[in-house]
């Protein structure tokens, strides 16, 4: 019974992540929204809690048949997300043939919910068979075992076969002799499926992408890196890069008086910047690359061979945090093409290069520069408003305007800017704005292709419609919806608690990188932090709910009342100390308050669901972010434990509810 629990929440957990990972990197622009899979998840999952006993048995019949159509359907009807949104800027650039978005999406956000909903269900039929708190307990150790697996797996770079094959070894499992048949078939096609994927040449796969190697055609030497189906590098040979209207030699051009003895490249990927300042004479070139394949492709294709150079010396981080924590000073800092095709984690808005071009990000670069030195950046900007941000925050920074050049249309541009201005020359012109200028993204609100702080119109429709969604679906699917609002409080608990969680998400991103291995330590760190506040209330015969919600809201006001760029400032261990303090304090209380109430609930599994739907909600309350900064979020979580507080007050003993603190045990109902 435990071990079964244990095994269909891991698998739950698994199976989302590895639907986030995968469908992000089949469909062109859905890892800029892979919270639209992650949304689908929760509603799924809510809804399989909710489901009564008795009802949806179908489901868990059947489970692996939704799962099989989305992966047929993703591998052989392609489709993207189009971008035509002015107010939000997306790297890509590509045509796909398949369904319109407009029936892939809504297809795949259903699919997304059905498959969901099944594995919920199966977790919900053993969650009732245990004491809440019990039940709840071994739901988060199988949480943290399906996360630390599937960290795991992108630690070794595992390609999506091995996905298929641990999530149907589970599922096999769990459906058990009679399901064996029906789940065998489905299961087949769906691994089969995938082993094509990874058997196809030159794939492979990183922590952040699936990545496609293109071999060099007749006529051209350049091999094509291509990443989540989107062209993202090519490796150049030196004397190409080398060319007079070539974007990587402009940096050197206009910095005549610079030695280049010491040099930066943010960005170095498959090496086309640092073989540049090998050849430019430089002594030592640091190369900071966020992704180790990409950089592995390049050591072993580039025909430069700068990684084999002694002088180099390759860091795989982020480049923001390689700044924070170099005592190094450059003579060139290169900001080459950071342009990521991913978010930090399914749910937010942040984008793995995000904290590099904020103004304190600017200004940490400026910080690390020598006397006579110079910084750099280059893109493909596609609005003319970015490039006048980015020029307005250098200025502003260093005091004087960069240098612009133009490259491959107005769109594209290398900005340079020197420690003084005769620290650079500039050879085209100097920036000036183009039109009105955009304030410059700052730590707290890390949105650079946003052109006002605005939810743009694009998210507005698709949360929206989501929301919609989910309304429809829990009156289909028959839950009780009078028996639900009794468990309005942890709703509002669910809700808060994935803000909360978003919020920490991004804190830790910014104080210690937007690394996937930060991202999974985090997450992987929340649950453990509500595992204890679950071991500490199963210890407690009773508690205070009114000394909880004072620490909780103190510690919320803590929060939110230290500035990032305090614990920013502080050395390595201090700032982890205060970090984990700030973030897990919060959660540890907010869970005792949750652990609690669930012990208390007549109907723990329909309570558990309301939470996850509650969570669902939080996660579209991201989005205000866009709006108000990261920070402002805790006011709006406190807003909602505020709300959560005073609805338990009247839910707590209402109808249908026990005042008793200790553990139930809610018995299954028998099958039809």
């Amino acid at each position: 019974m435990r071990a079964r629990l244990l095994l269909a929440s891991a698998t739950m957990l698994f199976v989302e992540l590895a639907l986030i990972r995968w469908t992000g990197a089949n469909i062109v622009h859905l890892s800029y929204f892979s919270n639209f899979i992650l949304l689908g998840s929760f509603l799924g999952i809510g809804l399989g809690f909710l489901l009564p006993a008795g009802r949806g048995q179908w489901l868990t019949r059947w489970t692996p048949v939704p799962l099989a159509v989305l992966v047929v359907l993703v591998r052989e009807f392609p489709v993207q997300v189009r971008q035509t949104s002015g107010e939000v800027i997306y790297f890509t650039a590509v045509k796909t043939t398949g369904l319109p978005q407009w029936v892939t999406l809504p297809v795949l956000f259903g699919l997304t919910a059905l498959i969901m909903m099944a594995i919920g269900k199966m977790t919900a039929d053993q969650f009732r068979k245990l004491p809440s708190l019990e039940a709840y307990r071994f739901d988060l150790l199988g949480s943290l075992t399906g996360s630390v697996s599937f960290a795991l797996l992108s630690w070794l770079r595992a390609p999506s076969v091995v996905w298929g094959v641990i999530a149907a070894v589970a599922l096999l499992t769990l459906g058990g002799r009679r399901n064996t048949i029906r789940y065998t078939v489905p299961l087949a096609l769906m691994v089969a499926i995938l082993a094509l994927e990874t058997a196809a040449s030159g794939i492979s796969w990183s922590p952040y992408y699936k990545i496609e190697v293109t071999k060099p055609t007749s006529g051209s030497r350049d091999y094509k890196i291509s990443a989540n189906g989107v062209p993202h590098q090519s490796i150049a040979p030196l004397k190409v890069l080398r060319r007079p209207d070539s974007p990587y030699e402009q940096p050197y051009r206009e910095t005549p008086k610079n030695s280049h003895r010491r040099v930066l490249v943010i960005g170095a990927g498959n090496g086309n910047d640092v073989a540049m300042a090998l050849a430019h004479g430089a002594q030592r070139v640091d190369a900071v690359e966020i992704d180790p394949r990409l950089q592995e492709i390049g050591a072993s294709l580039h025909p430069a061979r700068p990684y084999d150079n002694p002088r180099v010396h390759v860091h795989i981080n982020d480049g923001r945090a390689f700044l924070e924590r170099t005592k190094t000073r450059y003579d060139l800092v290169v900001l080459a093409l950071p342009d990521s095709l991913t978010l930090v984690s399914g749910a937010s808005n942040l984008r793995l290069e995000s904290y590099l071009f904020t103004r304190q990000a600017f200004e940490a670069a400026h910080r690390h520069l020598a006397p006579g030195g110079a910084f750099a950046m280059y893109n493909y900007y596609r609005q003319n408003w970015l490039i006048d941000r980015f020029g307005s925050s250098l200025t502003s920074v260093f005091g004087h305007a960069p240098c612009i050049t133009h490259y491959g249309g107005k769109k594209a541009a290398i900005l340079v800017a020197g420690v003084t201005s005769s620290d650079q020359s500039c050879t085209a012109s100097v920036w000036r704005p183009s039109g009105p200028v955009p304030s410059a993204a700052g730590d707290d609100h890390p949105f650079p292709y946003l052109l006002h702080r605005t939810i743009p119109t694009l998210y507005i429709g698709v949360l929206g419609a989501i929301l919609l969604v989910t309304l429809v679906s829990v009156r289909l699917t028959g839950v009780r919806l009078r028996g639900t609002a009794r468990y309005v409080d942890m709703f509002l608990l669910g809700a808060a608690f994935m803000l909360l969680e978003t919020k920490n998400v991004i804190g830790f991103a910014l104080y210690f990188g937007t690394t996937w291995l930060v991202n999974a330590m985090v997450f992987a760190g929340v649950l453990l932090a509500v595992l204890c506040a679950v071991e500490v209330r199963r210890r407690l015969r009773r508690v205070n709910q009114l000394v909880l919600q004072l620490m909780l809201f103190s510690s919320l006001a803590i929060a939110w009342l230290i500035p990032s760029h305090l614990v920013l400032g502080l050395p390595f261990a201090p700032r982890l100390a205060a970090a984990i303090a700030l973030a897990f304090a919060p959660i540890f209380c907010a869970n005792l308050i949750f652990s609690d109430r669930l012990a208390a609930a007549s109907d723990p599994t329909s309570a558990f669901g309301a939470n996850l739907l509650g969570s669902l909600f939080g996660g579209t309350l991201e989005y205000l972010a866009l709006l108000t900064g990261y920070q402002a979020l805790l006011l709006v979580v406190a807003v909602l434990y505020a709300g959560a507080c005073v609805a338990m007050r009247f839910t707590r003993r209402g109808p249908g509810d026990v005042a008793t603190h200790e553990p139930l045990t809610v018995q299954t109902a028998p099958r039809p």
